[in-house]
């Protein structure tokens, strides 16, 4: 069953030929996995072979197709009419010579879309050179333009039921973050307290179930705090201790990432008690002016007030728009709290507000995923936000 009521799947279907149109584009051939769940409602790991669905200004309705086992996973999952729902032969999945794309272009062939100007998303993580190649090679009479993030700008801005996903994605995420809380203790091993954060991330409430994250639970311990993209070893935890644990719920492919951070002792350290102090100010300081109208630039200029009076700098973005995605990323890839994003926001924008100090020997992570309401933002979880001591 698809997520979605196909009246919705059929509304970004139109906001996506519109778009196209506009951009002078006829066909386009989606790639990117969270863009193919967005329009047609399919969703397997099956991400790792080649796998497309074509969107035809004169098509009625996409056509996905993908290896010919998974045409069983899109009649769990898709809208589609049967007739839209095609399967390559077997024998293409990675063969030395053939390539399931010359089956998909084909396809495009018998429905007449061979001479047209045809849009592709050139940055998708799972769209190589060869499935590239081999879609110009054999359709030597059409145009080609890059159509990099057309169908992630039209998903910034929610619908009114996928802000409520996201909402229950942030009790998943509120739920894992108390479980990484609880679980960090002294001797534990760090790859211990991973497991029971999956555990909760996958398990949920007592009310919905949770989803694998597209990015498995991050955490920086003492030292390896200072580093953004660590996880877990089978390292013991030690006291005199700061931990930040950067983790999301995801509730129907829909994340709402949060970060924490977990001092285990009696007293931290000046500076790191002096940062998650400012930090948290920031943090008050940003969510406070987000509203519609303002732009990401404002945004992060916000918080470079805020950091500045202590003499602090942040290179790193300090927000970026979040919601459905596949592994290896839960960003959407488009607007940035950094400077020179003149993006403006609008309601039912959701953005993770990562504001991060990661220091020499040392860092401090506190984070909220919010959506941008008629007046100001609001925040997909409730938990306090503070740095977290215990002894």
């Amino acid at each position: 069953m698809p997520t979605f009521k196909k009246r919705e799947y059929l509304k970004r279907v139109e906001k996506t030929k519109y778009k196209m149109e506009r951009e002078g584009i006829e066909v386009l051939v989606v790639v990117d996995p969270a863009n193919m769940n967005y329009l047609t409602g399919y969703d397997a790991w099956s991400f790792y072979t080649p796998q497309v669905v074509i969107v035809g200004i004169d098509l009625d309705e996409p056509i996905w197709i993908g290896r010919k086992m998974d045409v069983a996973c899109a009649n769990f999952t898709v809208w589609l009419s049967p007739n839209n729902i095609i399967g390559y032969p077997e024998n293409l999945v990675n063969h030395q010579i053939k390539h399931p794309m010359s089956y998909i272009t084909r396809t495009m062939i018998k429905r007449g879309l061979e001479n047209k100007v045809i849009g592709v998303e050139k940055e998708a993580y799972y769209f190589d050179i060869r499935s590239y190649e081999e879609l110009k090679r054999n359709l030597p009479d059409a145009r080609f333009k890059d159509s990099r993030m057309l169908v992630n700008w039209i998903r910034s801005v929610k619908s009114s039921r996928e802000i409520e996903i996201m909402k229950e994605a942030g009790k998943i995420s509120e739920k894992a973050m108390q479980v990484a809380m609880d679980s960090t203790v002294v001797g534990a091993r760090e790859c211990d307290v991973a497991a029971a954060i999956l555990n909760s991330q996958i398990s949920g409430t007592e009310e919905f179930g949770g989803a694998y994250p597209s990015i498995f639970p991050l955490f920086g311990c003492g030292e390896k705090a200072a580093a953004p993209h660590l996880s877990w070893t089978d390292s013991l935890i030690k006291s005199d201790t700061a931990i930040w644990f950067e983790l999301t719920g995801c509730r129907h492919r829909y994340h709402t990432p949060l970060s924490r951070t977990l001092y285990l002792g009696t007293k931290p350290s000046k500076k790191l008690a002096d940062t998650a102090e400012l930090v948290g100010e920031g943090l008050e300081t940003v969510l406070d002016f987000i509203k519609p109208g303002i732009t990401c630039e404002e945004m992060e200029l916000a918080w470079r007030a805020v950091i500045k009076k202590a003499g602090l700098s942040k290179e790193s973005r300090m927000a970026y728009t979040v919601g459905l995605n596949y592994p290896p990323v839960w960003a959407e890839n488009t607007a940035s709290g950094r400077p020179g994003d003149r993006t403006v926001l609008e309601k039912n924008m959701t953005f993770h507000v990562l504001l991060a100090m990661w220091m020499d020997g040392w860092g401090y992570e506190l984070s909220e995923t919010v959506r941008v309401t008629d007046r100001g933002c609001e925040s997909f979880a409730t938990f306090p936000r503070k740095l977290f001591i215990r002894e």
